[in-house]
């Protein structure tokens, strides 16, 4: 695979043309993944998510170093299991070329030396594979605001310095309050369900448990999910699409914070 310039692949997927927000700068990214199938994934997802664009791609540290000269992306996502180097090593020498674009790693890597690694080299954020549109969507439009954060900031006096520095630590899901459209009666059945079973839980497995329709019950399973109180993983079958499936991690959730009394 070789480094695209400014134009789609032959191979990338056709995407509408993005509708920037008024006032919101388009946010170039480059996509670095020696996979030809999963860059073309992720290449899609990224152009689905205002104001980001996909400037190119890469299936190599060598053409990704190049990419970056040529493109001056904003935004790097960097796979780490790359076939010439291994994909920390490229930050440093992104950065010894005087380039200071901003990297997200993606990728299968769960050792903790490459999470710590990661941390280390200033990443804004680390997304395991496999993960789905709404997970990296989520991360996408977190950068997009911490990044609005830092360029429009004037920095008078320490408040304004935590200011930048607490967005920056912000988790990825949103606040325990529920999204509007759920209710707390629904949550709590569906976080019953997901404590009490043995092992993991699908959707529909989970919507047969508290009487709600398979669509109801994946929408209140990602929201655990995204607040940190479930995880997921996928389960492959002969054909079609993996089934997700999830257990609950043991985090307090936003219907047990109100009723505790607590923020």
């Amino acid at each position: 695979m070789t480094a695209t310039s400014g134009t789609p692949d032959a191979t990338a997927p056709t995407a509408a043309p993005l509708k920037t927000p008024p006032g919101a700068a388009p946010i170039g990214v480059l996509v670095v993944d020696d996979d030809f199938m999963v860059a073309r994934v992720h290449r899609a997802f990224v152009e689905r998510v205002e104001p980001f664009r996909v400037l190119g791609v890469a299936g190599t540290a060598e053409q990704a170093l190049a990419a970056v000269g040529e493109l001056r992306p904003d935004l790097v996502l960097l796979d780490l299991y790359l076939p010439d180097v291994f994909g920390l090593d490229v930050i440093p020498r992104l950065r010894a070329a005087g380039h200071d674009c901003d990297v997200m790693v993606i990728s299968a890597a769960r050792e903790a030396d490459a999470v710590r690694g990661a941390v280390r080299h200033g990443v804004v954020d680390y997304l395991l594979k496999p993960f789905e549109f709404e997970d990296l969507r989520v991360r996408l439009q977190r950068y997009a605001v911490q990044r609005g954060r830092l360029l429009g900031t004037v920095v008078r006096s320490q408040a304004d310095v935590d200011r930048v520095l607490a967005g920056a630590a912000a988790p990825a899901g949103p606040a325990p309050g529920l999204p509007k459209g759920m209710s707390v009666e629904t949550a709590e059945l569906v976080e019953r369900a997901l404590r009490e079973a043995d092992g993991t839980l699908s959707a529909s497995e989970c919507a047969a448990l508290t009487g709600i329709s398979r669509v109801s019950a994946r929408r209140y399973l990602e929201y655990f999910h995204t607040v940190g109180s479930a995880e997921v993983s996928l389960r492959y079958g002969v054909a079609g699409r993996p089934e997700r499936r999830y257990r609950f991690r043991g985090a307090v959730t936003g219907p047990e914070l109100r009723r505790a009394g607590r923020p």
